[in-house]
């Protein structure tokens, strides 16, 4: 006989705020995100001779690059920072940033397969994709602390109390990629011409942010517009903060976060609604 006075302990419902985030249920998942995240980890590296040592040959590659091409060749500024030190933090940062885009823009059609067999909270995917490439960005900024401490035992640089920010910086960065990767995401189940659109337009992307430049050498005309970029502040602080150049000012950072809130909560919203039907269309 059902006793009436029986409270379920767990509710599988499609009835919930489009603006909610249900990060309480993702918690209740949090070894899942674990399992998922070590599983990234292990397949990324999985019958590869370096292994691990791949998270430092591509920012050295890509540091050596743009150093001749950017430093050299076509002698940008640096603003007076050392330039291995410059495009390193440029490339750490960018490194990071893309890469969790592009996986969170994939969620919803790269892991049908999974999502059309068990229940469990479709924001454990994107959230597991910035962790893992958190893991990553962790591994390239252990070598850019070795080359910045380096150059500040030469005298070279000057960082300041804005290092204490570098964590907001990261998470700037992480809910921007949400934000704008849920979107896409979103979108993909119906239209997959959006996925090789957000390749092409994350490789643009890097030269409208100040990735291998200083925003000091735009032009009057265009400066004003480059705060609009949310990676602008971010990039350009955290330039500041370890290396004491660049034209940082704090309102930068408001830019920054209300654009990346205004992205998260769209991104949130058309998630959530998304999520309830897209095995129909995927």
């Amino acid at each position: 006989m059902e006793n009436k006075n029986t409270e379920w302990t767990n509710v599988i419902s499609s009835e919930h705020s489009l603006f909610k985030l249900n990060l309480k249920e993702v918690w209740d998942y949090r070894d899942l995100v674990y399992m998922f995240v070590k599983r990234d980890f292990v397949s990324s590296f999985k019958q590869t001779i370096l292994g691990p040592l791949w998270f430092f040959i591509n920012p050295i590659f890509t540091t050596v690059v743009y150093l001749i091409v950017f430093g050299n060749i076509a002698n940008l500024s640096t603003d007076g920072a050392p330039k291995i030190l410059f495009y390193l933090a440029g490339v750490t940062l960018w490194n990071y940033f893309s890469s969790s885009l592009g996986g969170t823009s994939n969620v919803f059609v790269g892991n049908a397969g999974i999502f059309g067999k068990v229940y469990f909270p479709r924001l454990v995917m994107p959230i597991t994709i910035v962790i893992s490439n958190l893991m990553r960005f962790g591994v390239q900024f252990l070598l850019f602390l070795v080359v910045f401490f380096y150059y500040w035992y030469k005298g070279e640089v000057t960082p300041n109390w804005w290092v204490l920010f570098t964590p907001i910086f990261i998470l700037m960065m992480s809910l921007f990629a949400l934000g704008v990767g849920m979107i896409f995401s979103s979108l993909t189940t119906k239209y997959r011409d959006l996925s090789m659109l957000l390749t092409f337009g994350i490789s643009l992307y890097m030269y409208a942010t100040p990735v291998i430049y200083p925003t000091s050498m735009l032009s009057a005309k265009i400066q004003p517009y480059a705060k609009y970029n949310p990676l602008t502040g971010i990039f350009e602080g955290f330039k500041y903060a370890w290396m004491g150049v660049g034209e940082f000012h704090p309102i930068m950072l408001v830019y920054s976060s209300v654009i990346i809130l205004i992205l998260l909560a769209i991104g949130t919203v058309i998630f959530n609604k998304v999520e309830k039907g897209f095995m129909d269309t995927v």
